[in-house]
């Protein structure tokens, strides 16, 4: 795999602030940051150096189902990861003292923050954000400038964060619920299929770039490897969408559970 010089330095800085807070944590209470926190993180940062390194960056050049596995990874997978991974404490030992102080001093950046933290803008940025990219216009004029293409993959990262933070809540700020968090993932589910539905049931390629002649990645036409990107968008949902829905229902019933067993009377002790 190589490695773009960008994605090193931003996974370089990632992984350090990472460290140092996981470390400073640690030295206190071992059961905020244990290392199953630190192997989380890790293939955050490996789900997003794939995601914008060769293969698959070179790949993304000649066939739209390695650009959608790539615009997946950066949008879900990796921001996924990530927060899960610092949820809690340690998200306050890994954000650096001077971002929070500023933050804290500055009503205008908390007044955004809060703006931007909120359940339908969160949402809106992330739909807004995957639609507008794929618009063909916009899709190939991103192919075809560099300084577009980092900003395209850059806008994934931070959308990607604003939603999942709705569904991770790594702040605990409790804005939604169990049924909240679901529903956030379906609306989430429902957007993404909207654009997968669209690849796979258009009959003509959408993309100039794609669609010229010869074979494609694999000997697929240029309709097939469109057909191929729907598809990924649509897995790739399935399973991590899923997998997130499957979590919150299970720690969902798991909480109702020890709380129904915490009322329960003790025991008379004249009853056998």
């Amino acid at each position: 795999m190589i490695i773009s010089p960008l994605a090193t330095v931003a996974a370089a800085i990632a992984c350090g602030l990472f460290a140092r807070g996981f470390l400073k944590l640690r030295r206190r209470r071992r059961d905020y940051a244990g290392w199953n926190r630190a192997l989380l993180f890790g293939c955050a940062v490996v789900a997003g150096l794939v995601a914008l390194s060769a293969p698959l960056d070179e790949l993304a050049e000649e066939s739209l189902a390695a650009h959608m596995l790539q615009h997946v990874l950066l949008m879900d997978v990796s921001p996924a990861l990530g927060l899960v991974a610092i949820r809690g404490p340690l998200l306050f030992f890994v954000v650096p003292e001077l971002v929070l102080r500023a933050v804290s001093r500055s009503r205008r950046a908390r007044r955004v923050l809060a703006a931007l933290t909120r359940p339908l803008a969160a949402f809106g940025v992330w739909a807004a954000t995957l639609g507008v990219w794929h618009l063909p216009v916009v899709y190939e004029a991103a192919l075809a400038n560099e300084p577009l293409h980092v900003l395209e993959h850059v806008s994934f990262l931070a959308a990607g964060t604003l939603a999942w933070i709705q569904v991770v809540d790594p702040a605990r700020r409790r804005v939604l619920g169990t049924v909240g968090r679901l529903g956030f993932l379906l609306a989430m589910f429902v957007a993404g299929q909207m654009l997968a539905t669209t690849l796979v049931l258009s009959q003509t390629p959408l993309y100039d770039s794609y669609a010229g002649p010869g074979g494609g990645l694999l000997g697929l036409s240029a309709l097939e490897d469109q057909d191929a990107a729907g598809l990924v968008m649509m897995l790739e949902q399935m399973l991590v969408l899923g997998v997130a829905a499957f979590v919150l229902v299970r720690r969902h019933l798991d909480e109702s559970s020890a709380a129904a067993s915490a009322l329960e009377p003790p025991p008379h002790p004249f009853v056998a």
